[in-house]
């Protein structure tokens, strides 16, 4: 016998029967983290106990190593615990404010600390109840209130223990009502979701009651069927789901869940979706079906995101998810083939008569209609995007995208944006087609008129697909960028170059002289500047041939790099961008004229102002000149060296800069005589530099400029 069997026998005790005592208290003590997460917060045994400084029964984790106290918690009336998969009991903690829960290793432990749970609520609520009507109750009426109820719950249930009926809908019987929705484990909960749906007069009964209250203004009962509305939304059950959202209920039991007892002040969500549920006066449905489904999903939404984001578990969140998806995929259904609705959605969008609010609507309920199109089949989804191209969906954003209304103007490109996505050439086609001012321009103006940050980057993600030339065949390749680059990269270049403080200007003094406004007076954004600069860098990779000739024609590289005298640091790293994208195309011609006009130049002066600073200019001006070096562009290493040594000799103990000059030095070690004659003398400083006559010629010469602008 062990000394620990010794002392259990010497003590009269068991030690298996203390084992399994241990284990059934056994829990693991769950909190509910920012993102929806269960942290662990340690393992330790639960016992229910009067928890220290107070006069009520609470729960009491202590720490299995260290006796530590994990959790302490005061058990009220107004908590609702939830039993789960026969081994976890959760509930919102208020005083933490946060979602507790324990995780027994044994069912039996649980289901114990479950029913000890339930008798104390079941006393605090007959105390209350008893404290309404003739004041405090003794101890003792207290115990006969619950012993009542334990006897009428029996009155309820078969001999097998499974509920045979409801308790009748009554005020009277509210307190068990919850109590019968609340408790139990899964088999009473689905028994009783059965039973509610199987009663017709449940829901009327209950709206009834709830009326009656609200009309009384009788606070505490409200407070309660508030719980309990809420406890039957949690069994998750479709049939009951189908009769509380039908329209006969739906806004009663909304009212009922604006008597939040955690909210202060009664909310008013009925008010709120009846002045927003707007779709048929507004769109002019006709048929009632599709109607009542648009009501209903916008309802669903609203309670799952609004009212109750915090309540649902993730199986009643998933059922809800379901039910918006089947709606809005049977409203989509229905809509797509009544041609009748789409011609005159779109004549009355065209109309010059309706009002300003009218067409907001219209153009709000198409963007509406064309995300849900997302939950057809794709050979659906790709049929009806074609109707609505023939229709003239494009005309209707060409007009959106002109209006002041940044909310529609962003549904506009919404919409564009899934057009391209589905078939980008039912754009491109459409452009293709017009003349004048053209959406192409409007896109491209759009792209710098501050509608605000996230419609930047769906502009820059519109023209981006739109000249993705991996995407593009056909006739429309090469008219799409055409159009594009005869109209409109210059305006785009000159956006940035007016932005930009002139040479010899202070940042601080040239940034807010010019206050970043282009050629036509409008305040450009730094991050419009940034979007602009990385739509160049997509068409210097996409369309090197029409970008290399519109660089070697004029002095458009030079321009964007007026980007380094910004004073944001983010804007001078999109100018390094730039000029490694410029590079990595290792194009003769562009090398060329980086060398012929020392087009290098800001770039090292901005890394030499910045100094040791190690930041993202810093690392990407190294990265560049890294490039360079592993690439063997030499006529860039040595333009770079005898250039620019001076200045980067203070970087010299950085390993990237010794291999570029150590570069420079095995290329002068091994070159040919040939060499000298086929780079520029860049020992002159660049200013001063000129061309040698071959390379003056081969700029200047008639078939070169046939080439460039062929």
């Amino acid at each position: 016998m062990t000394e620990q069997e010794r002392r259990d026998a010497e003590a009269g005790g068991d030690p298996a029967a203390a084992t399994h005592t241990s284990n059934m208290q056994r829990v693991k003590v769950y909190r509910l983290a920012d993102g929806g997460r269960w942290d662990d917060q340690g393992t330790g045994h639960v016992s229910i106990e009067y928890i220290e400084g107070s006069k009520e029964l609470g729960l009491t984790v202590l720490d299995e190593e260290d006796n530590e106290t994990l959790l302490a918690h005061n058990i009220t009336s107004d908590d609702i615990y939830r039993k789960q998969e026969e081994t976890i009991i959760s509930w919102r903690d208020h005083e933490a404010a946060t979602d507790l829960a324990l995780s027994f290793q044994e069912a039996a432990g649980c289901s114990y600390i479950w029913e000890h749970i339930c008798d104390i609520q079941r006393n605090l609520q007959f105390s209350n109840l008893g404290a309404l009507e003739i004041g405090p109750r003794q101890a003792s009426e207290s115990l006969e209130a619950s012993r009542l109820m334990h006897s009428n719950d029996d009155s309820f249930r078969s001999a097998n223990g499974e509920f045979r009926e409801l308790p009748p809908v009554e005020l009277s019987n509210l307190p068990f009502i919850l109590k019968t929705v609340l408790e139990g484990g899964i088999t009473d909960q689905i028994r009783v979701a059965e039973l509610i749906t199987q009663d017709r007069d449940f829901f009327p009964k209950l709206v009834d009651m709830f009326r009656m209250c609200e009309d009384l203004e009788n606070l505490d009962d409200l407070h309660m069927i508030f719980k309990l509305v809420k406890g039957i939304i949690l069994l998750n059950s479709p049939s009951i789901f189908d009769k509380i959202f039908s329209d006969e209920f739906i806004l009663d039991i909304i009212g009922a869940l604006e008597y939040d007892p955690e909210v202060p002040r009664v909310q008013r969500h009925r008010a709120f979706l009846k002045d927003h549920v707007v779709f048929k006066e507004a769109i002019h449905i006709e048929n009632n079906s599709v109607v009542s489904k648009i009501h209903q999903t916008y309802r669903i939404g609203y309670l799952k995101d609004v009212i109750l984001p915090r309540i649902l578990d993730d199986a009643t969140l998933a059922s809800l998810n379901t039910m918006i998806h089947t709606n809005n995929a049977s409203v989509i259904s229905l809509l797509k083939d009544d041609a009748p609705f789409i011609r005159q959605l779109f004549a009355r969008m065209r109309s010059s008569d309706i009002s300003m609010e009218s067409k907001r609507e219209l153009v709000l309920f198409l963007h509406e209609f064309c995300t849900l199109s997302k939950s057809l089949p794709l050979v659906q989804q790709l049929r009806l995007f074609r109707d609505l191209s023939g229709e003239g969906v494009f005309e209707i954003i060409s007009d959106v995208l002109q209006s002041h209304d940044r909310k529609i103007v962003s549904a506009g490109t919404d919409i564009l944006i899934l057009f391209l996505n589905q078939d980008p050439n039912l754009l491109r086609s459409y452009i293709v087609q017009q003349e004048g001012n053209s959406l192409l321009g409007l896109l491209v103006k759009g792209m710098v008129t501050d509608f605000g940050e996230e419609m930047h980057c769906q502009f820059l993600e519109i023209l981006r697909i739109l000249m993705d030339s991996f995407t593009m065949s056909g006739a429309h390749r090469e008219v799409i960028i055409e159009i594009f680059y005869e109209r409109h990269l210059d305006y785009l270049v000159d956006v940035i170059a007016s932005s930009c403080p002139q040479r010899n200007i202070s940042r601080s003094t040239s940034n807010s002289a010019c206050a970043g406004r282009n050629a036509g007076g409008y305040r450009i954004k730094p991050e419009i500047l940034l979007n602009v600069c990385e739509l160049l860098c997509f068409c210097v990779v996409h369309h090197p041939y029409k970008i290399k000739c519109n660089f070697l024609m004029n002095n458009a590289i030079e321009k964007i790099l007026a980007l380094t005298r910004r004073k944001e640091k983010f804007l001078v790293v999109a100018a390094v961008r730039f000029m490694r994208t410029i590079i990595s195309r290792n194009d003769e011609h562009l090398i060329r004229l980086v060398v012929k006009f020392n087009l290098l130049k800001p770039i090292i002066d901005v890394f030499v102002e910045n100094g040791d600073r190690y930041n993202m200019l810093h690392s990407g001006v190294l990265e560049l000149l890294e490039y360079i070096r592993k690439e063997n562009i030499k006529t860039l290493v040595i333009y770079v060296t005898e250039s620019f040594w001076d200045q980067l000799t203070k970087f010299e103990h950085f390993g990237s800069i010794q291999a570029f000059k150590l570069k420079y030095q095995q290329y002068l070690e091994s070159a040919e005589p040939r060499l000298s004659a086929s780079v520029p003398d860049v020992r002159k400083k660049a200013e001063q530099r000129g061309l040698e006559k071959e390379e003056e010629d081969y700029f200047n010469e008639d078939r070169f400029r046939l080439w460039a602008a062929g």
